[in-house]
């Protein structure tokens, strides 16, 4: 990792309170090294993707309010998620990461194209997520449209090269249309 990277990186880590106009210009960064590096450093980049992401520009409850909502996820409680979610989406429309961890619950649930919709807002808002890629990749499996779901992955893949989880899924996709094919 070379010392710039490193320091800026350290700077992200302590200072949370990026100003929303800062963030885009951090986050283009952030993708910048994310397509160039393929080793740790490329999941230590991720995190600080995701930690932008999770982090409202402007209003801390927001924030609270999808980190409480995770929560409820990892609890199983879809319900109580769903809401909070719904919630968030209801007060800023415009918040990526509030859509997709909708997105999640309504793929949790079983409700896919209501799932596919809300990764749809997403990729509108953030073209770069490539997780809401990777879930529109799982969504797309489970709906039967594994051309939709490999093209998904792969554009996954050239937003995040180390990414593995695009390659596992594109190689499976491709045994089952093999294996449907017989």
């Amino acid at each position: 990792m070379n010392k710039k990277l490193f320091f800026f990186l350290v700077f992200l880590f302590f200072n949370s309170n990026v100003f929303a106009e800062d963030r885009d210009i951090i986050l283009n960064k952030l993708f910048d090294e994310l397509k160039i590096n393929q080793t740790k450093v490329a999941s230590i980049v991720e995190q600080e993707i995701w930690n932008l992401w999770s982090t409202h520009p402007t209003d801390e409850k927001l924030t609270i309010k999808l980190k409480q909502g995770s929560k409820f996820i990892r609890n199983q409680k879809l319900n109580e998620a769903l809401e909070i979610f719904t919630e968030v989406i209801n007060l800023d429309q415009n918040w990526a990461e509030a859509w997709n961890k909708r997105a999640t619950v309504l793929y949790m649930i079983g409700d896919y194209e209501a799932s596919q919709n809300d990764i749809d807002k997403v990729l509108n808002l953030e073209k770069r997520h490539f997780g809401a890629l990777a879930g529109q990749g799982l969504v797309n499996i489970k709906l039967k449209n594994y051309e939709k779901a490999i093209e998904s992955y792969e554009k996954a893949q050239e937003i995040y090269p180390a990414m593995q989880s695009p390659k596992i899924m594109i190689r499976e996709i491709k045994q089952l249309i093999n294996q449907q094919m017989i």
